[in-house]
């Protein structure tokens, strides 16, 4: 390839996503220098956090994406020409390589991945997913056999994982979901004991059914109405862990949160939580979720969009709902 397509970000998000935030550009297929390699991305992956990376704001947990820039997103791919000593011509690799069909890259954040491991599962299980919720579900939630879970977003890519962890450790799992086909899922596929349907439940009377005795652990990956209603049956010493707030990403007054009393009253422990500050224990996170992979009791499905322009579109799928499994591009 002499030339290779790329995406940048020309406008902000202020409050609707869609192909007009972002211009299809054409680049000089990149030459390495000493210590670089170039990357042929095989897969993009779309994640609901690149909505926040297009706002305006600057005082977040990672920096924005500047105006004109190539849009960040991570990826897996095929070194195709390296002057880098750890990486070869043919390897399997998966990093931070941006809405573009090339690569060029000094290795930092990169790394190897098996060829045996397809690269759909490898976006979707070992990858930013699945090690996000297995720090937040074991670092932050301290899930205990016996216990009740609550998981916004249930059928996401994030969040379908940490459910399946939590039943594998013991623990009773309520999913919550935008749709019958999605709740259909979680409870006839990956084993979830229940599902809310946050479109058509009464939210209240659905978690006093499903969770008569409480909830011990809340993995919030949405925000919205449910949030509310979770955190009003939050048991004493219980945990909740902030991953993710999909419902105000693109709201201009996002919601106001509970009141601190319960929190008192509890005992409560909220903890916000972002994967840059764990990558360095990636290696680690992955050890500690492989055995479940292996032996069959972490499952995932794959919503792949056909093309690097399908990215432009993609992101307003989280939004509706509309995406089932772990989102990403098929370059």
């Amino acid at each position: 390839m002499s030339t290779y397509k790329a995406i940048n970000l020309v406008k902000r998000n202020e409050g609707h996503i869609g192909p007009e935030l972002f211009e299809m550009v054409e680049k000089t297929a990149p030459q390495p220098a000493d210590g670089e390699f170039v990357v042929k991305q095989a897969y993009m992956s779309l994640d609901p956090a690149m909505m926040g990376w297009m706002t305006a704001d600057t005082d977040s947990y990672i920096p924005r994406v500047e105006l004109g820039t190539v849009m960040r997103s991570s990826g897996i791919g095929e070194v195709v020409a390296s002057n880098h000593a750890d990486f070869a011509v043919g390897d399997q690799v998966m990093g931070m390589f941006g809405w573009q069909e090339m690569a060029l890259t000094d290795g930092t954040g990169v790394n190897k991945v098996d060829k045996k491991i397809p690269p759909e599962m490898a976006l979707s299980v070992f990858a930013l997913p699945g090690l996000t919720a297995t720090q937040g579900l074991f670092g932050c939630g301290h899930p205990k056999a016996g216990e009740t879970l609550v998981v916004s977003g249930a059928a996401g890519s994030v969040g379908s994982i940490v459910g399946q962890l939590a039943k594998a450790e013991g623990l009773r799992v309520i999913g919550v979901v935008g749709s019958d086909e999605k709740a259909g899922w979680i409870i006839n596929e990956l084993g979830f004991d229940g599902a809310v349907n946050y479109k058509i439940d009464d939210l209240g009377a659905k978690l006093d059914e499903l969770a008569p005795e409480g909830v011990d652990v809340y993995f919030e990956n949405t925000g919205g109405p449910i949030q509310d209603a979770v955190f009003e049956r939050m048991n004493a010493h219980g945990r909740i862990v902030v991953c993710g707030m999909i419902a105000d990403y693109t709201s201009a007054n996002p919601s106001p949160g509970p009141n601190w009393m319960r929190i008192i009253k509890k005992r409560l422990k909220i903890q916000g939580f972002t994967m840059p500050d764990h990558m360095h224990k990636a290696g680690e996170l992955q050890a500690k979720l492989a055995p479940y992979v292996q032996s069959g009791q972490v499952k995932y499905r794959a919503h792949v969009l056909e093309g690097l322009e399908s990215a432009m579109g993609g992101l307003s799928l989280f939004l509706t709902g509309d995406n089932k499994g772990k989102l990403m591009v098929r370059l």
